[in-house]
């Protein structure tokens, strides 16, 4: 199995943070970091009670991960205990994982040995915007360890292979071609290996990875499993090795450092704008625009604030990209919080496409579209994106479904089968559901003389139709429902959205049908528009016959005036 090509190579850099779980606490809580007590956090494990971690203090004390909590009070009895709460670390890890993209675009968190602890970046391109690789190295890990973070890093060409250095050779720089003789003196369990195939291999005496070399790979895989040759394989760059990036990579980008951090929200749209004016250029050369842009607020504190618009087309105007995010700070309300300062911001773009250039004078042609949409995206990015919906046609006879709502912000296009009929006579307004109304008709199969809704009597002076509407065929087993999007069937608890945040459907008036009996395959309604003596004009419908089995039933679906 050849290596990978020199052209498809790429460069990572790994940080391994094995106190993680302390430091964390620590820079949290200031007490716990001006003690001079150990710290160790506990955890139930099988019915008992052990450590799940230690800071450097209790590992000098001779205490690690897995003993018992007993035996720990025992031999340190001014341990510093705390019980572990994993889930908050992990969280606080992805937010200190997010702010390194500062140093690069491709950031992910290993969680193959533990779910926190390693970050693994693609550096590939970037070093030299930190004079070299050497000196990104040296920056990363100096700033983390003033901070008081235990941390090692180590780069090279895959991602097996930084990471084993960063945890058994520090500080280590494998050169391209280098990697076979960088991880030959390494440990086995610098594979990432199950702590069963680590023992095996110690049996046999195979305990350093060069060890490993030149031998026979089917009875390795035989006896280990195939697990030991892929970790292998990926380590010396046999087998493409992928991380998955936290934050989506931008293509597009345009990034301001400062020599001073920077806190108030004036400061931050300023910048903004000068970095809309850069991307907007950098979109310009390529004749590219965008439809969502990212503004990424990098805090001294290890976190990152991100502001997210979107625009209706593609677009690489300066201007109404910064008023977006303008109109976007409005809702943030009181949620915005720059900490100790921002010492970095970008701007990035994502939906790219093509944007043709357009002649700006006397023989432009101004048809008002374009006007339109930079309306919609101030309106959508200062009320929210469902703030703003449009009536899309469906290409159905059936009323609920002739038309759904859809997000202006996010359109698609329309369907000129779903146009509705013009010679057709639709009401003004239509109920959600068809509600039930009693009514009194002189001939049976014709229209009412008065009508009861909500408790109302009406006379009807005038009335037209019949027009017989059937049930969709092909919609077998379907109930008549409202099309709504996704955001609105959320918020009215419809059964077809099973997300758990779903909210509980909130109930229904005594007045109003559900139409759970209607069978879609038999199903036929004779619709007819009256108008009573105060001139107000319904739409309402029949089910059924009048000399049936069932007694039809008559139900308002809508109003004319």
């Amino acid at each position: 199995m050849s290596e990978l090509p020199l052209s498809e190579r790429r460069r990572h850099l790994a940080l391994s943070l094995p106190r993680w779980a302390t430091d964390c606490l620590k820079r949290a809580d200031p007490a716990l970091a001006r003690s001079s007590r150990p710290l160790a956090l506990w955890e139930k494990q099988k019915g008992a009670m052990r450590l799940a971690a230690v800071d450097a203090a209790a590992a000098r004390a001779n205490l690690s991960p897995g003993q018992n909590l007993s035996d720990a009070r025992a031999l340190v009895p001014e341990l510093e205990l705390r019980e572990i709460d994993r889930a908050y670390i992990g969280q606080v890890f992805s937010d200190f994982a997010d702010w390194h993209s500062n140093a690069s675009p491709i950031v992910a968190v290993h969680p193959d040995v533990a779910p926190y602890g390693d970050l693994i970046l693609d550096i590939t391109g970037v070093t030299h915007l930190f004079g070299g690789e050497a000196k990104m190295l040296a920056l990363l890990v100096g700033r983390l360890r003033a901070l008081g973070f235990a941390i090692s890093g180590a780069i090279a060409d895959t991602v097996g292979a930084a990471w084993a250095l960063s945890h058994f050779a520090p500080n280590s720089i494998v050169p391209e071609g280098g990697i076979e003789a960088a991880l030959a003196p390494l440990p086995v369990v610098g594979l990432r290996l199950d702590d069963a195939v680590v023992a095996g291999l110690n049996q046999m005496g195979l305990k350093t990875i060069g060890q490993l070399y030149g031998r026979d790979r089917r009875a390795l895989q035989a006896r280990f499993g195939a697990g030991l040759i892929t970790r292998l394989d990926q380590a010396l760059g046999r087998i493409e090795e992928r991380i998955t990036p936290r934050i989506p990579i931008a293509e597009y980008y345009a990034e301001r450092r400062f020599a001073e951090p920077i806190g108030f929200m004036d400061d931050v749209l300023m910048t903004a704008r000068d970095l809309a004016v850069q991307l907007g250029l950098t979109l310009e050369a390529e004749a590219l625009g965008a439809q969502t842009f990212h503004l990424f607020l990098y805090r001294v504190d290890h976190k990152v604030m991100n502001l997210t618009v979107n625009a209706g087309r593609a677009t690489r105007d300066p201007n109404h990209i910064a008023q977006l995010f303008v109109h976007r700070s409005e809702r943030l309300e009181g949620e915005y919080d720059a900490g100790f300062g921002i010492d970095m911001i970008r701007l990035a773009a994502s939906s790219v496409a093509e944007v043709e250039s357009t002649q700006l004078g006397a023989f432009e042609v101004r048809d008002g579209a374009q006007d339109l949409d930079r309306l919609y995206d101030r309106m959508t990015s200062r009320l929210g994106p469902l703030a703003l919906v449009r009536n899309k046609f469906v290409n159905s006879h059936v009323p609920e479904r002739a038309v759904k709502l859809e997000p202006v912000i996010a359109r698609t296009v329309d369907d000129p089968g779903a146009l509705p009929d013009p010679d057709l006579r639709r009401p003004l307004r239509l109920l959600p559901q068809p509600e039930p109304i009693n009514v009194l008709a002189e001939v049976p199969d014709g229209p009412p003389m008065r009508m009861v809704w909500r408790r109302i009597a009406y006379r009807i002076l005038k009335a037209s139709g019949p027009e017989r509407i059937e049930a969709e065929w092909w919609r077998s087993g379907r109930n008549l429902e409202v099309l709504l999007p996704p955001q609105a069937r959320e918020e009215r608890g419809d059964p077809r959205d099973d997300s758990p945040k779903r909210k509980q459907a909130p109930a229904e008036p005594e007045h109003v049908s559900k139409l759970e009996a209607f069978d879609p395959l038999t199903t036929v309604r004779d619709y007819y528009i009256i108008e009573d003596d105060g001139g107000r004009r319904f739409w309402i419908f029949r089910i059924g016959l009048y000399g049936a089995a069932e007694t039809p039933r008559w139900f308002l679906h809508g109003f004319f005036s």
